[in-house]
C-alpha cells in the first residue's frame, strides 16, 4: 500500500523506522511544525522531521490538518492509508475520508482503557499489572474507532513511564506493520471497541506531579514513577522546588509522619501515610541531579524537617 505516516516525537520512531522497512511504500511523513527549544529556544524540527529527512522521504509540516493546503497535498499523494503514532493533532473528518483504508492510530494502551494523551502514565499511576498498544481506524471520537490488533506487555514494579513507553514503542512497531499487511490483504477486520470497561487518561500537568506525602507510600511511587521522565515528580523543601526521581517503598523501616525526613549515612527516607519511602536521585533548583544522601550531605537538615 502506499502510506503517509503521522508522528513527532521520539517514541513515533520505532514505528516509523518499521513502516520504512517494510514493503509498504512510505510516500511522505506528515508531523507539528518546527518548534522552539533547548536554552537558545531555537526552531528545531521534531525527532520524526529529522528521521525521515535521513530517511530521504518528504515531509510535510502544516500548522493543522484541518488547512486546505495540506489536505490537497495528501489528495495528490494519494494514500491508500495513514499510520499514525503520536502525532500531536485532532485529525479532522475531511482529513481522515482522503485515504480508503483511513488513518490507523497505535495507542499505548489496550482500548478501550486509557482513551487520551496519556495512557501509560495513568496505567502506571493506577497500579495496572498490565498494559498494551492497540491499532484502531480514527474517528473523530477520542481513541474510540473500530481496533484492528492488540499487543499486550506486563508492567514491571521499576517501571517508569519512560521505562514502559519505550518497550511498547518497539512491540507496537511491529504491531503497526502487521495491522496495515492485514488490511492490505484483507484478513483484518476492524472491530467495535467495547463499551464497558472505558477510562480516560488526560495531559498529567505540572501540578498533578506534585507528590502528596499524605498519601500511602505505595501511592507517592506510582505518582513518582508514572510522572518520570515527564513532566517530573516534584516537592517542595524550603521553600523551593525539589526534583525527584522513583523512590523505594522500605517495608522494615520506622514509622515517620509524612514528608518527614531521615537522613543517614546512605540513604535518605521520607515518611508517608504507612511506611516510608527512600529517595533515589534528587535535582534541587538550580543544581545538577545527585544522589539523596549527597544532597542531604550539603543541606545538613535538622531532625523532623520535612518536605512541605
Amino acid at each position: 500500500m502506499r502510506v503517509v505516516f503521522a508522528g513527532t516525537p521520539e517514541v513515533a520512531l520505532p514505528a516509523l523506522d518499521a513502516v520504512a522497512a517494510s514493503h509498504h511504500e512510505l510516500v511522505a511523513v506528515v508531523t507539528r511544525p518546527d518548534a522552539p527549544a533547548g536554552r537558545g529556544r531555537r526552531l528545531t524540527p521534531s525527532p520524526v522531521a529529522v528521521r525521515a529527512q535521513e530517511l530521504g522521504v518528504p515531509v510535510l509540516k502544516p500548522e493543522h490538518p484541518r488547512d486546505p493546503d495540506f489536505q490537497q497535498q495528501l489528495k495528490d499523494l494519494a494514500p491508500d492509508c495513514c499510520p499514525v503514532v503520536a502525532y500531536g493533532a485532532l485529525i479532522p473528518s475531511s482529513a481522515l475520508e482522503i485515504p480508503p483504508h483511513g488513518w490507523v492510530n497505535l495507542h499505548f494502551s489496550v482500548l478501550p482503557s486509557w482513551r487520551g494523551a496519556a495512557p501509560v502514565q495513568h496505567s502506571i499511576w493506577a497500579g495496572d499489572e498490565v498494559t498494551g498498544a492497540t491499532t484502531f481506524r480514527i474517528v473523530p471520537q477520542l481513541d474510540a474507532g473500530p481496533a484492528y490488533g492488540v499487543m499486550t506487555e506486563r508492567i514491571r514494579p521499576d517501571d517508569t513511564a519512560g521505562d514502559l513507553l519505550a518497550r511498547l514503542a518497539e512491540g507496537g512497531a511491529g504491531l503497526l506493520v502487521a495491522t496495515l499487511d492485514g488490511i492490505e490483504d484483507g484478513s483484518l477486520e476492524a472491530r467495535e471497541q467495547q463499551a464497558e470497561g472505558v477510562s480516560l487518561a488526560p495531559k498529567i500537568t505540572v501540578e498533578d506531579a506534585r507528590v502528596d506525602w499524605t498519601e500511602p507510600a505505595v501511592a507517592v511511587d506510582r505518582r513518582i514513577r508514572a510522572c518520570t521522565p515527564g513532566p517530573g515528580a516534584w516537592t517542595t523543601y524550603g521553600g523551593e522546588r525539589v526534583k525527584l526521581g522513583p523512590v523505594t517503598v522500605v517495608d522494615d523501616a520506622p514509622v515517620l509522619v509524612p514528608g518527614e525526613l531521615q537522613v543517614g549515612k546512605l540513604e535518605v527516607l521520607v515518611g508517608t501515610a504507612t511506611v516510608p519511602v527512600r529517595l533515589g536521585q534528587v535535582k534541587a533548583f538550580g543544581k545538577k541531579q545527585m544522589a539523596a544522601a549527597d544532597w542531604a550531605r550539603g543541606l545538613r537538615p535538622e531532625a523532623g524537617v520535612r518536605f512541605a
